[in-house]
């Protein structure tokens, strides 16, 4: 078994908040893991040319063609967003949007896989978990686990937080730290422990033995429902 990590925050790792938790998941699974940075990828969002209708293989030459083969051998898939303006990043919409290259004619390349979502933004991360779930729907990935986190407004970093008006520390009523007292999401034992049971949940699912089968008609099924719901 082995599982793709994403990390759709184009920070650091030193200072992504996403890809230490993503990390911290995966190592929890006990299984082989990749971990693929996608702010370091040159690549585009899906520019609806149709040319994938035929064969389900995207048109576009670049870096998210390499990482094709990957998405189709992995097992299962852990996606990381930060929050920006209640959303997940554009460089996690469009990976997701290139998806579409599996959607045609009966292609199940995605069908019936597992997913852990995370969302982590300076005050929720739920609006990154729900289109992340709402986007693998549609190519009848299953999210077994929603983590949902806290990490540090980006006024922590750019050294004006505390005197800007329009930052979070002003209109949250907050006060930047030390550049050295900055703490990590990982110093929070219920963050650790968020990330732990998402990945020991996803390592029990996949060695359980789970039919793909049925899981990809359950995912069908919840699609065609929201489908009907919006009619």
């Amino acid at each position: 078994m082995k599982i793709l990590g994403i990390c759709g925050s184009p920070r650091s790792k030193k200072l992504s908040a996403c890809y230490k938790i993503l990390e911290h998941t995966l190592e929890a699974t006990g299984m082989e893991y990749e971990i693929v940075r996608l702010g370091k990828l040159n690549y585009t969002g899906c520019i609806a040319c149709l040319g994938c209708v035929s064969d389900n293989v995207c048109r576009l030459h670049d870096d998210l063609r390499d990482l094709r083969n990957k998405i189709i051998e992995a097992d299962a898939y852990v996606i990381a967003s930060p929050n920006y303006y209640s959303g997940m990043s554009a460089f996690t919409r469009a990976f997701l949007e290139r998806w579409f290259q599996f959607r045609h004619r009966g292609n199940d390349t995605t069908w019936g896989k597992l997913a852990v979502a995370i969302g982590v933004g300076s005050m929720s991360g739920e609006p990154v978990l729900d289109e992340i779930e709402k986007m693998l729907m549609y190519n009848f990935v299953k999210i077994v686990a929603k983590i949902s986190l806290e990490g540090n407004p980006s006024c922590f970093y750019c050294g004006y937080g505390n005197n800007c008006e329009v930052g979070v520390p002003k209109l949250a009523g907050i006060s930047c730290p030390p550049p050295d007292k900055i703490p990590s999401i990982l110093d929070d034992p219920a963050n650790r422990e968020a990330a732990e049971n998402a990945g020991r949940l996803l390592a029990k699912s996949l060695r359980e033995g789970y039919d793909r089968r049925l899981t990809s008609l359950e995912m069908q099924e919840r699609l065609s429902e929201r489908f009907q719901e919006s009619v």
